[in-house]
């Protein structure tokens, strides 16, 4: 497999399908600056994000969307994440991080330390401990720094996707109160995707992306964009890295393991998932469990936000379709599409729902 053919598909039809893994993808950007900066090439520029290494740094993020999302409220995995007020990342450059997200009144923050994660709500008071066992942590980007880092969403993509792509710096930005490049990668001709372009605003001095904005056909404004709107790049104080639940918090404490069903099931899911093309107009098919779709929804009682009957939430908010694939339910978003089909396939891309039926059809 070609390593482009999963950027797309993971790093923003992921999102637009409800993937809390992309919750900090918006910030409306406010106008700009036009900085003087040094000319550079687009491959230069590409190649300087692939590779920096910005270090410590503390940010705070905006988020909004316009994905076209269904109004499903928190029904949808991780369509709450898309409605987040802001976020404060800390970063040591080294694998330690610290995010606290706020949603109203309530915020949550997780903290990383490099051997324990912590996760704890304002809301309910409870905080998670999870020791990653030794083996794990031993590994690149194990944990959770990753989903607390937006920036690994860029430059994933810049790695990924440039080779189907038209790769351009337009001018200059300031963003976060820092002169940046405008790195633009646009589909070539023979690629079927809704998308019109990817923007990345490229820190002139760290390299490191500061705001990442995509665009869908016929619109003029960003369905999705991930930007800074503070940032200092200056080493963080150690106690920022470990977490002391407050007083009466509930505390969980948990230790991952993998048995050997796990790691079947894992298997199985690996070999049930294919990709269709490559780049822009990849399309991901792959199996769901056989009773993901008849499963009851657990007791609700007096508790908002409990899990919803999938089948459902498809009757009531995707469309029925059929074709010679067989049929299922249509989810269609300003920047993907997902089909669900009646027997348990699933397709999804940042492509057409025809692009979608052809992927199915194929043996």
């Amino acid at each position: 497999m070609k390593p482009k053919t999963k950027g797309i598909t993971a790093a923003v039809v992921g999102t637009a399908l409800g993937a809390g893994g992309l919750a900090f993808v918006a910030m409306p950007a406010s106008a700009d600056d036009k900085p003087a900066l040094p000319q550079v090439s687009a491959e230069d520029l590409v190649q300087s994000v692939v590779k920096a290494k910005p270090g410590a740094f503390d940010g705070t993020l905006k988020v909004s969307n316009d994905l076209g999302l269904p109004a499903v409220g928190n029904a949808l995995p991780g369509a709450s994440a898309l409605n987040i007020d802001s976020a404060h990342i800390f970063s040591d450059g080294a694998g330690k991080s610290r995010l606290a997200v706020t949603q109203g009144a309530s915020q949550e923050t997780v903290v990383h330390d490099g051997t324990t994660v912590w996760d704890y709500s304002s809301k309910t008071n409870t905080a998670t401990k999870v020791t990653i066992p030794a083996e794990v942590a031993k590994q690149k980007g194990a944990g959770s720094e990753k989903t607390a880092d937006p920036i690994a969403a860029s430059t994933e993509l810049l790695a990924k996707v440039r080779e189907s792509s038209t790769v351009s710096v337009d001018g200059t930005a300031t963003v976060a109160d820092r002169p940046a490049y405008e790195l633009v990668l646009t589909p070539k001709p023979t690629e079927r995707t809704l998308l019109r372009e990817i923007r990345v605003a490229v820190d002139s001095q760290t390299r490191m992306p500061l705001r990442l904005s995509v665009l869908s056909n016929g619109t003029s404004t960003p369905a999705l964009e991930v930007a800074f709107s503070e940032i200092e790049f200056t080493q963080q104080p150690a106690d920022l890295f470990t977490f002391t639940p407050p007083k009466g918090a509930k505390v969980e404490e948990k230790t991952p393991t993998i048995d050997q069903k796990d790691k079947d099931l894992a298997e199985q899911a690996k070999q049930d998932t294919k990709f269709v093309g490559d780049g822009w107009d990849t399309v991901v098919t792959g199996k769901v469990p056989a009773d993901a779709l008849n499963a009851a929804p657990k007791a609700q009682g007096d508790r908002k936000g409990a899990p919803a009957d999938p089948k459902a939430l498809l009757e009531r908010f995707a469309k029925k379709v059929n074709g010679t694939w067989g049929s299922g339910y249509l989810v269609t978003t300003k920047v993907g599409t997902a089909v669900l089909t009646d027997d348990g396939r699933f397709a999804a891309g940042a492509v057409p729902e025809q692009v979608l039926y052809e992927a199915l059809g194929q043996k």
